[in-house]
């Protein structure tokens, strides 16, 4: 007598198998080498990923193809596998990227042909950056070294700038996706002068995400106008190209998004030198009839410049008292998130930054 066993029917077996790998696999990430790559009625794409030993179908939707590909690629999908209908087993990308050096430059090259025919880099829509720039808006990992030093020199060259940070991932297959996302809040907000999207050196692989051609076409369509500080002075990415100034690192983009007070302090005291010299200058030409009253101008003009200089003396000096880094060296925190139970805070130190949950509130 047979055991008693389920019986499935073909389409309950199949419904069933994918349960199973979609429990198992919410989304695995495959790399190998594309082969039979082709595209059907505009909107599928089909292709086989493979290695020595193996090779597994692929299936996507166009609009998913963010970058260009083609046969012997090296790439990595983002993927849930999938037994088809007729009995396949395959995998549904949700992601592609090109992996490796060759693969990277030659899927850039094809997008950059298929872009600039387009005009999304044409040099005539490329804006200036404003004059005054008061508000800066940072897309950028808060935690990546290229992020410090963006804002240390910020505040050695002019201060007193408002910055607003949208943190996110720089590298990686979700990276272009939380990126375009701070664009848009940016660009809807509207509360910033220029937005800077930043991130130190790395490999060509760390850097691929910059010619996402959904990050591509976000930074082109900006309404905002876009400065980028991206790995290295020999390092291009499409970003760049689509941007409407291009700084060659994120230490480059403070330099070029603030004025250095320095340099504009002595250019101030060689013009006061000047004015000085020219003003002793008149003053022995005139007659000695004259010369009385114009040393009294002369002397009040000088009273004035002190008095000014004495009124900016003391606003700095205030200004400096009610700088948030001073009030963070003296023990003190910034604490940013919703104040409830449960809810992750972020705690800003002096010296450090804080992830925390909320497991407490009491009155005072």
């Amino acid at each position: 007598m047979e055991n008693a066993q389920q019986v499935y029917s073909v389409s309950d077996f199949q419904a069933v198998c994918n349960q199973i790998m979609e429990t198992a696999f919410t989304g695995v990430i495959v790399e190998g080498e594309v082969a039979s790559y082709k595209i059907n009625q505009g909107k599928y794409v089909f292709f086989d990923l493979k290695d020595a030993q193996s090779s597994v179908g692929c299936f996507m939707m166009v609009y998913g193809l963010r970058f260009p590909i083609e046969d012997g690629m090296r790439v990595r999908v983002r993927a849930v596998p999938k037994l088809t209908n007729w009995g396949k087993f395959s995998l549904t990308v949700q992601a592609i990227a090109p992996v490796g050096e060759g693969s990277i430059k030659k899927s850039l090259e094809m997008l950059k042909k298929k872009l600039t025919a387009e005009g999304l880099f044409d040099p005539a829509k490329k804006r200036p950056l404003p004059d005054k720039i008061a508000k800066i808006g940072v897309i950028s990992s808060t935690q990546a070294a290229g992020y410090a030093d963006f804002c240390k020199i910020l505040n050695e060259r002019w201060g007193g700038l408002t910055v607003l940070t949208a943190h996110t991932q720089v590298q990686g297959m979700v990276a272009a996706d939380q990126i375009i996302r701070a664009l848009n809040y940016f660009n809807e907000r509207g509360e910033v002068d220029v937005i800077a999207v930043i991130r130190g050196g790395g490999s060509a692989d760390d850097l691929a995400v910059f010619n996402d051609e959904a990050l591509v076409r976000a930074i082109a369509a900006s309404k905002i106008p876009v400065i980028t500080g991206i790995g290295h002075e020999v390092d291009e990415s499409l970003c760049d190209l689509a941007a409407d100034v291009v700084a060659s690192t994120p230490s480059n983009a403070a330099q070029m998004l603030t004025k250095d007070k320095r340099a504009i302090a002595e250019n101030v005291r060689a013009d006061i030198k000047r004015i000085n010299n020219l003003l002793n200058t008149k003053i022995d030409e005139i007659t000695e009839a004259n010369r009385q009253e114009i040393v009294r101008v002369y002397q009040e003009i000088v009273r004035k410049i002190d008095s000014v200089k004495n009124e900016i003396a003391g606003q700095k000096k205030i200004l400096d008292q009610l700088n948030p880094e001073r009030v963070l060296e003296r023990g003190y925190a910034l604490i940013r998130g919703d104040i409830k139970l449960g809810n992750d805070i972020s705690i800003t130190m002096s010296k450090q930054e804080i992830e925390a949950k909320i497991t407490n509130i009491r009155e005072r």
